[in-house]
């Protein structure tokens, strides 16, 4: 701004200077003198000019090195804004990436972990399936072991029970047959004794109406004196009044007589 307005002063003084050249011949030597004093004065002022010019061309250069340095300051500043602008971006795209990388890591490691955490959930599960599998199959083995000893104790226990009943009814009967073998072997000397006492033992033997080996009344043999017939005939008839030989030999005892 400074350099224009010097200028326009340089363009005013020659203005005026090509005036008075141009000026009418009367006024020549009034011109003469005044172009003297103007000269002196435009000499003057061209030297201020001069001076103004080269102040101004200076300021200039001063303004235009000031605005050079500063545009190179600008342009520095604006390389150096660019270059961290660019440095930043970059920057700023290398920690995304980064980010995004360490987000796909993490997500990655976090997919592996889930699947880690599920293979293992999933083996622990199958590890106490089969060990409760196990356990109720050690149960199920135990609880059949124990139902076929207890089975084989009952059917031992049975056994042994059967046994003993087989072995108490044998000797019951044992006994019964004993008793039964000694009742008969009483009877059947209580019998002998009875004939021994009423005839000696003969079948012929007779006194009166009585008849035989056990003195029975001849009626009661019904015409039949066979030994056979006379033995029935004698078993009936001490059964049926005495109910056995044995008593019959008692009564005998007592009477004499039966």
């Amino acid at each position: 701004m400074m350099f224009k307005h010097n200028f326009k002063k340089v363009l005013s003084a020659t203005a005026f200077a090509v005036a008075l050249v141009v000026a009418p011949a009367a006024n020549v030597s009034a011109a003469t003198n005044d172009a003297s004093s103007t000269q002196q004065s435009a000499t003057a002022t061209s030297q201020d000019q001069q001076a103004s010019q080269d102040q101004a061309a200076s300021q200039s250069s001063a303004a235009n090195q000031s605005s050079a340095t500063a545009v190179s300051a600008s342009s520095s500043t604006s390389t150096s804004s660019a270059t961290s602008t660019s440095t930043v971006k970059k920057t700023t795209k290398k920690a995304k990436k980064t980010t995004k990388k360490s987000k796909k890591k993490t997500s990655k490691k976090k997919a592996v972990k889930k699947v880690a955490k599920k293979t293992t959930k999933k083996r622990a599960t199958k590890k106490a399936a089969e060990a409760a599998a196990k356990k109720a199959a050690a149960v199920k083995k135990a609880a059949a072991k124990k139902a076929a000893a207890a089975k084989k104790a009952a059917a031992k226990a049975a056994a042994k029970k059967k046994a003993a009943a087989k072995k108490k009814a044998a000797a019951k009967k044992k006994a019964a047959a004993k008793k039964k073998a000694a009742k008969k072997s009483a009877e059947k000397a209580a019998k002998y004794w009875i004939a021994m006492r009423e005839s000696s033992g003969y079948y012929t033997a007779r006194n009166g109406s009585c008849y035989g080996r056990y003195q029975l009344l001849i009626s009661y043999l019904g015409g039949d004196l066979s030994k056979k017939n006379q033995e029935r005939t004698a078993d009936r008839y001490v059964y049926g009044r005495y109910g056995s030989w044995v008593n019959a030999k008692r009564f005998w005892l007592a009477h004499n007589w039966y």
